[in-house]
Parts: C-alpha cells; sequence; structure tokens
C-alpha cells in the first residue's frame, strides 16, 4: 500500500493506523445495487466471499430473473474493488466507505455511478397481471425424452394440454439466446407460461410428442422466438412433421448484419450520437468482416491481435481498448462466430410449411423492418406462398406495449405479452 512520506514516527503511525484499518475491512458477504440507466432501474448483487488472499464473487440480476453468475476476476487492494465480467463487457470498480462502496459499472460504452450497500434496496417490482396461478385450467406434466442424434442426453420439458379432450394440435415453443427457465423467463416475465434450443433438441421433442397417443402426430408444429425464430426454419426446412412454424422476432439477414443493426438500434435509443454510432458500426463491421470470412473459428488471442491494429481509430473515436478487449471475449465464443456466418435464408428457402412471422416495431434486438421482408422475400424465392408477416406497432422484442423497446424497460412494464399478438397466435394456429 502507498504511504504519504512524511517524518519517521509519523510514518510509522501512518502504517501502524492503516494496518489495523485494512484488516478490519471485510468485503465478505451479500452486496446490493441499483443501476439506473434512461430512467429504469435494475437491481444487481453481488456475493464476495474471501479465501486466504483470493477473492471469488458471483452476481444476480433479480430483476432478469438471473442468479450465481460467475464473476470472472475479483480483486481487492487497500480500499480499491474490481469485479470483472468480460464475456459480458462487464467491469464494476469502486472504493469501500466503511458501510458501502462507491463506484462505476460499465458495460460495452455505457458507464454509469453504481452504489454497493450491504442492506437491500428495495424496488417495487412491476406487477404480473398475466401470469396465470395454479389451479391451472389445463393439464401440465413434466415430461423427459432422449435426444439421440448428438450426444445421446435426457432432455426435460413441461407438456401442458386441455383437461379433457384427445387428437390435439402440439406446439413445441423454442426459446431465444441466454439462460432461462421453460417459461423462457426475462426480467421477470414468462412468455412461454403467458403463451402456454437448439434444432436437434426440437426435432427430438418432435419425435417424442409422436409417441403420445394425446397428440395428433399430423399436426405438430414450431413456435420459436428470437433465436428460437431462427432454429424453427432450420428443423421445419429437414422435418415433414413440422405442420407449420411460427417466426416470433425471427431474423432473416445473416447474424453479423444483425449484430451491426441491433447495436445501431439500441445506441439510438440509448441516445448515443450519430458521430458515435457511426464510429462504432465501422469499427465493428471490420471485426465482424474478419470472422465472417475466416476459414475456421478465431481464438480470443487472434481476435485481440485483430482489434489491436484498429487501436488508433478506437481511440480516436473516444472509445475504451479495455472494452474493446473484453468485446473480444464476448465475440471468440464458438457459438458467436458461428451466429455471425449463419444466414437463415438458407433454411427459409427450403420450408414449404405455413409460416407466421410476427414482431414489433420497437424491437431494438431484431428490428423489424430489416428482418420482416428478408423473411417474406426468402420464402417466395422458395416457392412458399402459405405465410403471413405482420409488424405490430409499439411493441418491444418481447412484444410487451412500451416507450423505447430498450432492455431496460423490460422489468418495469407490467404486460407480459400483447393480448392482440395472442390473439393472432391463436387464430392462426387452429386454422394452420
Amino acid at each position: 500500500m502507498k504511504i504519504l512520506s512524511i517524518k519517521a514516527i509519523a510514518v510509522f503511525l501512518a502504517i501502524f493506523i492503516n494496518e489495523i484499518f485494512s484488516q478490519a475491512q471485510d468485503i465478505n458477504g451479500r452486496w446490493n445495487g441499483v443501476l439506473s440507466v434512461q430512467g429504469m432501474n435494475l437491481r444487481l448483487v453481488f456475493h464476495i466471499n474471501q479465501s486466504g488472499d483470493e477473492y471469488t464473487s458471483t452476481m444476480d440480476s433479480p430483476d432478469q430473473g438471473a442468479a450465481g453468475i460467475p464473476v470472472t476476476t475479483t480483486t481487492f487492494e487497500g480500499s480499491k474493488l474490481s469485479l470483472a465480467i468480460p464475456n459480458l463487457g462487464v467491469l464494476y470498480e469502486g472504493e469501500f466507505k466503511t458501510d458501502s462502496i462507491v463506484g462505476t459499472f460499465r458495460q460495452g460504452e455505457m458507464s454509469v455511478p453504481m452504489t454497493l450497500k450491504r442492506t437491500q434496496e428495495e424496488i417495487k417490482s412491476a406487477a404480473r397481471s398475466q401470469e396465470p396461478k395454479p389451479p391451472y385450467p389445463y393439464r401440465s406434466e413434466d415430461i423427459t425424452f432422449e435426444n439421440k442424434t448428438t450426444d445421446d442426453v435426457t432432455l426435460a420439458g413441461t407438456l401442458t394440454m386441455p383437461a379433457t379432450g384427445s387428437n390435439f394440435t402440439a406446439v413445441i415453443l423454442i426459446t431465444g439466446s441466454g439462460a432461462q427457465n421453460r417459461d423462457e423467463e426475462v426480467a421477470g416475465h414468462k412468455p412461454f407460461l403467458v403463451t402456454a434450443d437448439f434444432a436437434a433438441d426440437a426435432e427430438s421433442a418432435i419425435e417424442y410428442l409422436k409417441t403420445r397417443k394425446e397428440i395428433n402426430p399430423q399436426k405438430i408444429g414450431l413456435l420459436g422466438h428470437s433465436e428460437g425464430g431462427v432454429l424453427a426454419p432450420m428443423v421445419a426446412a429437414q422435418s415433414k412433421d413440422v405442420v407449420f412454424i411460427v417466426m416470433l422476432a425471427g431474423t432473416g439477414v445473416r447474424g453479423d448484419a444483425l449484430f451491426l443493426l441491433q447495436q445501431e438500434t439500441l445506441y439510438r435509443v440509448l441516445e448515443v450520437s450519430e458521430e458515435q454510432i457511426a464510429d462504432i458500426i465501422k469499427l465493428n463491421t471490420k471485426i465482424f468482416d474478419k470472422i465472417v470470412s475466416a476459414e475456421e473459428n478465431l481464438s480470443q488471442q487472434e481476435i485481440t491481435d485483430f482489434i489491436a491494429t484498429l487501436k488508433s481509430d478506437i481511440v480516436s473515436g473516444g472509445m475504451s481498448m479495455d472494452n474493446y478487449n473484453q468485446f473480444a471475449v464476448q465475440i471468440s465464443s464458438p457459438w458467436m462466430q458461428y451466429f455471425m456466418r449463419y444466414d437463415p435464408v438458407q433454411a427459409l428457402e427450403k420450408v414449404k410449411c405455413p409460416v407466421l412471422a410476427v414482431n414489433g416495431s420497437k424491437d431494438v434486438q431484431v428490428p423489424a423492418k430489416e428482418n420482416l421482408p428478408a423473411i417474406s422475400a426468402a420464402l417466395k424465392k422458395g416457392g412458399n406462398n402459405k405465410m403471413t408477416v405482420k409488424e405490430y406497432p409499439n411493441l418491444n422484442h418481447l412484444f410487451q406495449e412500451c416507450d423505447t423497446g430498450s432492455p431496460n424497460e423490460y422489468a418495469t412494464i407490467e404486460q407480459t405479452f400483447s393480448s392482440d399478438v395472442l390473439k393472432k397466435l391463436s387464430d392462426w394456429t387452429l386454422t394452420h
């Protein structure tokens, strides 16, 4: 630790007192903070543990239904705390002050002050008026089935059916990307609980449903949201057992183009200047082109080295090399590189069954104006005219009525899923 150099005895006393104070700083335990962005409040919780001289921690985001996210690096030196999660682009740096930690939360280009306290700051959770409560007016059964096509693994799910009857039409719900439960819970919302991850898993679910006596094997469809809207056409393109698909915020453009659209739309909602947005898109286009044009996946180091060649542009654009190095961690995963190269048009042109593709006009994650026309064009090119494509005004990526469409709004919106879209899903499915 650094001590200001004053006269001999004062130096000794300063060191002595500082050592005692340092030992008394117990950083272990639960630290609660509220991230305030664009008028939205998001609770974050860090659980910090010390073992000898080493610190470990995890992060919870209660309003997003996420818990136990590993913090990659935890350091506490003197009174300075640093918590880093590079694969999420997250860095929190703060200073310990008796009963609080005063610091800054960074993610990507966003930098927001945030104070952590041991006492939990309560935020009144938005009501979830649409969420059904038990006892449900239908049968609900926990099931397991095998995926023998890839890893020979056992999958678990929930099968819901009307209380009486048989010969039912079945719809397999395929979630979007990220960690979720069977209701696709995001920010406290459960879209798939209200409306009721991978292609091989979906195919295995089809095979399982064909064994159920309550299900009509000639009436099995797929409903995919976001990344699930990418997977549904992949499965339908190669399986004659799929009689219809529903794409909720599905994509129609290649992955790298989608990521650039996401960034442009989201930064604009967050009121980043147009000049800054243009600089970010120009830089990221170069990085994505490097990945897409590679014959095989690039390592994190290869991506980091390429980003280093862009340092002058990054710095002159007022951006951070540290943030871009964290960005390299995110985009180096095999899934990210696969998704960047994947063009959904290839599967859409082979889909012959009826398709319903819907999106919200304020979706900043899968922008409607670029993706819906691309989906429609791909289906037509493949000779499929059995489609319904519709854009709903003022709905976000989760099909909620919203103000801006920013993900920061998700946790504060009471509505889980637009009733207009729910009715469309029901009516369209029953006719197909």
